[in-house]
């Protein structure tokens, strides 16, 4: 059984260029409508879930995680209609109807999307919404040594045979599209948009995988293991990129919208 891991200092080392993604999404829904019912799945701290709370100006706002330490950090938010609590976004349907369910970068960690997306719209009320961000940098050096190095045997062996595959559970831009059309959304957008991230050296992309990619390693090996891990990971990521000051990194994200 995997262990949290999640660090909310860690995560929020880089909190503007995580946040405005966030604030993209959000500004695909549209807030013209009544959206007296709002759930986040993913909801991390929840600062960001309060701005959507606040925003769509919602009678009730549901905040759904499943990291302590992260719902730890939510308890000092006090707001009417805004709740957390700890639960998994596949158990979405065991929480009523909603106006607009909303995930930022928290999808990308489940599997069998199709059967995800078929129990999301089943979650929402007649012309409800869905907007979901997720990660799309699989195809970067940062994501591919991740993959290499949990399918090698020294490190295979010490994940106990869970190799990293989050990245296979991801579909293409247009077969979200396409997803969306079936479950019959009548509206939709699909975008994919490169964030440029100018960082101070190739060490804060170290720093920045810290924070969300090797979280996975982290909550699985031991933390000499996870030590040993990082040190070689760096080692090798080092080689594949460039030693610019400062570096470059660009980060690929879908953005989605859907309407009932």
């Amino acid at each position: 059984m995997s262990k949290d891991t999640w660090n909310p200092q860690q995560y929020h080392k880089f909190v503007n260029e995580r946040s405005q993604p966030f604030f993209d999404l959000m500004e695909m829904v549209d807030s013209k409508t009544s959206l007296r019912r709002v759930v986040d799945l993913g909801c991390g701290a929840g600062d960001l879930t309060e701005t959507l709370h606040r925003t769509m100006h919602a009678q009730e706002t549901l905040g759904f995680d499943t990291s302590d330490a992260m719902l730890e950090k939510a308890k000092n938010i006090s707001v009417e209609g805004l709740h957390f609590k700890k639960e998994s976004i596949e158990n979405i349907g065991q929480h009523g109807k909603f106006d607009l369910i909303f995930s930022n970068a928290a999808i990308q960690w489940c599997e069998n999307h199709p059967a995800l997306y078929k129990e999301l719209k089943d979650s929402l009320q007649p012309q409800g919404q869905l907007a979901v961000q997720m990660p799309m940098n699989h195809d970067y050096p940062t994501h591919i040594l991740a993959v290499r190095m949990s399918e090698e045997e020294k490190w295979l062996k010490l994940l106990q045979g869970e190799s990293y595959k989050q990245h296979l559970t991801m579909l293409t831009p247009e077969a979200y599209a396409t997803l969306l059309f079936r479950l019959g959304f009548k509206e939709q957008k699909v975008l994919q948009r490169v964030y440029a991230h100018v960082m101070n050296s190739r060490e804060d992309v170290i720093s920045w995988v810290k924070g969300s990619l090797l979280t996975y390693f982290q909550s699985r090996l031991s933390a000499d293991d996870f030590s040993d891990f990082t040190e070689e990971y760096k080692e090798r990521l080092f080689h594949e990129l460039p030693d610019d000051k400062p570096f470059f990194y660009p980060f690929k994200r879908i953005l989605m919208w859907a309407r009932l």
